[in-house]
């Protein structure tokens, strides 16, 4: 078994809770996280470091699709454990190259206080490069849904708006979304929770039912 002892342990934030805050240099300036996005969701995601190729080609795909973002009252913000000297320039190098830029804050974490507060830092992975976290965090700054991956796998753009999409839309409408949902598809309405309710679940016929348990809707 491998001797742990030496590894430092980092916290780990989880699903319902506020999410941590910090204050950070940044692409865009100084920000303090809690002041970040006020009344707007946020995506907050991690690459292990500036001018590696699979953090190129996902920066890049965020970038490219921040309208989607924008559209969903969403505010994208990276970090990475290099300076903000490094994040300038490789944002100039990709603007230059191929004309994709990165216009969201970057986080210059080369103290790691952000990576270890939010455990991007997973030494078995890497003491030194974050891991690729991608945390969902609603207008009152509650976690919502995270994502991890390892250094050597890119994330998956359609996914992440997906489950954007899936947070808000069962937010507003109070529904639940099942396997490989997508904007437009039925949803799953709420279970009875009564005797009563479930007598008047089965004799709904507006709904599609696999089950008085399972039921669907369009919305």
């Amino acid at each position: 078994m491998e001797n742990t002892d030496n590894k430092e342990m980092y916290s780990m934030p989880r699903i319902g809770d506020v999410a941590p805050d910090f204050e950070a240099v940044t692409t865009k300036g100084k920000i303090r996280f809690s002041e970040f996005a006020k009344d707007k969701w946020t995506v907050l995601f991690s690459h292990p470091a500036d001018f590696t190729p699979v953090c190129t080609t996902e920066m890049s795909g965020f970038a490219l699709r921040k309208e989607e973002f924008d559209a969903l009252n969403t505010e994208l913000i990276g970090l990475s454990i290099d300076s903000i000297h490094s994040h300038l320039a490789w944002v100039n190098n990709v603007d230059e190259k191929t004309g994709v830029y990165f216009d969201f804050p970057i986080i210059a974490d080369l103290d790691m206080k952000v990576s270890k507060l939010y455990g991007m830092l997973q030494p078995n992975e890497s003491e030194t490069a974050a891991v690729r976290a991608v945390f969902f965090i609603d207008p009152d700054k509650k976690i919502r849904l995270i994502m991890y991956y390892p250094l050597n796998v890119g994330r998956n753009m359609d996914e992440i708006i997906r489950v954007l999409e899936a947070l808000q839309f069962s937010d507003k409408h109070k529904v639940a979304i099942p396997l490989n949902w997508k904007k437009g598809d039925k949803v799953i309405v709420p279970p009875p929770k009564t005797l009563d309710e479930m007598k008047a679940r089965k004799a709904d016929d507006s709904l599609e039912k696999v089950d008085f348990y399972l039921a669907k809707k369009s919305i």
